[in-house]
């Protein structure tokens, strides 16, 4: 007999500015956006009420500041976060052992077997949102479905402070009527090639053959195949492997002059080397992201045979910095490590210069 999973998707009402908001009470009912200013920088949370505005994360902060013009910019604290990330971690696993977290603020639950030997998933989301809320003070809402896919977009339903179920009965027809942006895995720029074939929702998106999928999607066209067909069949993984440790600074003024390149490259690798150590990590591949003045931003790599070591990756950020000019001032830079277990190889130094605009996923999924 097959057993149907029972999997929970916790996602924390807009994290950031709710820790903001309780911490500083003048802070409540007030517009709140976490990061930058009214100048420069960009919005890495925004409160519920923030949002009436139009304002969201990874938006630029001039533009959010235009939006509501009466939104409060607060610095974020992220040591906090973490330690309260923490905290509602330690409920999670109350509960069950099988937790995935997706960032500080979301993370999968498998409660299929669970260590009160609990009947209803609905209800441990109900009572774990609840602990949530009595023991640290903050909303959560909660999606309960038999796979991650669909649990992950139920969590979205009903926020803020909401859940909502979707059984494998109702599947079928949720997912048929589901707009094809709000497919977990599916972001902007995907959403809108798939809009150009006409492809607007799931049912759409159900009438294209898997070859015809692959060979527009490439790898990613065998997930799109399946999740519009409710199948996802990823179990909760307690243990995923970091792929990637990285850090970076956005300016309050825009940079091009060598010695402020040189001074933020030196900042940015005292912090890497330290989350590195934290981390006990070692990489083969360097990245350097630039963002310029005019938001556009570009990625520099270089990968080598063997681990780096700090030496490696200081020369290493040195080049790619200077392999050739800037076409503009810049507002942000990073600097990323990467391929961690991959084997050696074998073509030595390897150099990689590209633009990237397509999907990508920021380490906190604020919502």
């Amino acid at each position: 007999m097959t057993i149907v999973r029972k999997i929970i998707h916790v996602d924390m009402d807009a994290f950031f500015a709710s820790v903001e908001q309780m911490d500083f009470p003048d802070l409540r009912g007030k517009p709140v956006a976490v990061g930058g200013n009214r100048e420069r920088g960009v919005v890495a949370a925004a409160s519920y009420e923030a949002r009436k505005f139009g304002v969201k994360s990874a938006m630029s902060s001039k533009i959010a500041a235009l939006k509501c013009p009466s939104l409060i910019f607060v610095k974020p604290r992220f040591e906090r976060y973490k330690v309260l990330s923490v905290q509602i971690r330690d409920i999670f696993f109350a509960y069950t052992d099988l937790v995935e977290p997706l960032s500080l603020d979301e993370a999968f639950l498998d409660v299929t077997e669970n260590k009160f030997n609990l009947p209803s998933a609905t209800l441990i989301a109900k009572e774990i949102r609840a602990r949530i809320k009595a023991e640290i003070g903050l909303n959560a809402s909660a999606g309960i479905s038999y796979n991650k896919f669909l649990a992950k977009v139920a969590s979205d339903i009903n926020k803020p402070n909401g859940q909502a179920v979707i059984t494998p009965r109702q599947a079928t027809e949720f997912l048929e009527k589901l707009e094809i942006e709000r497919f977990f895995g599916i972001g902007k720029v995907t959403s809108e090639k798939m809009k150009k074939l006409g492809i607007h929702n799931g049912l759409d998106l159900k009438q294209y053959s898997l070859d015809f999928l692959t060979r527009r999607f490439g790898k990613s066209g065998l997930h799109y195949y399946n999740i519009v067909r409710g199948i996802h069949e990823s179990p909760v993984n307690p243990h995923r492997d970091r792929k990637s440790l990285s850090v970076e600074n956005t300016f309050e003024k825009d940079i091009h002059l060598e010695t402020e390149l040189d001074q933020v490259r030196s900042d940015l690798l005292d912090e890497l080397f330290r989350r590195i150590e934290k981390n006990k990590v070692q990489g083969r591949t360097l990245t350097l992201k630039l963002k310029y003045k005019d938001f556009t931003q570009q990625t520099r790599s270089k990968t080598l045979n063997r681990f780096l070591t700090q030496e490696d990756i200081r020369v290493l950020s040195k080049e790619l910095i200077y392999q050739e000019s800037l076409k503009m001032p810049i507002r942000l830079m990073g600097l990323g490590l990467s391929n961690f277990d991959q084997e050696e190889e074998k073509a030595g130094i390897q150099l990689v210069f590209e633009r990237f605009f397509e999907d990508s996923t920021d380490q906190s999924n604020e919502d």
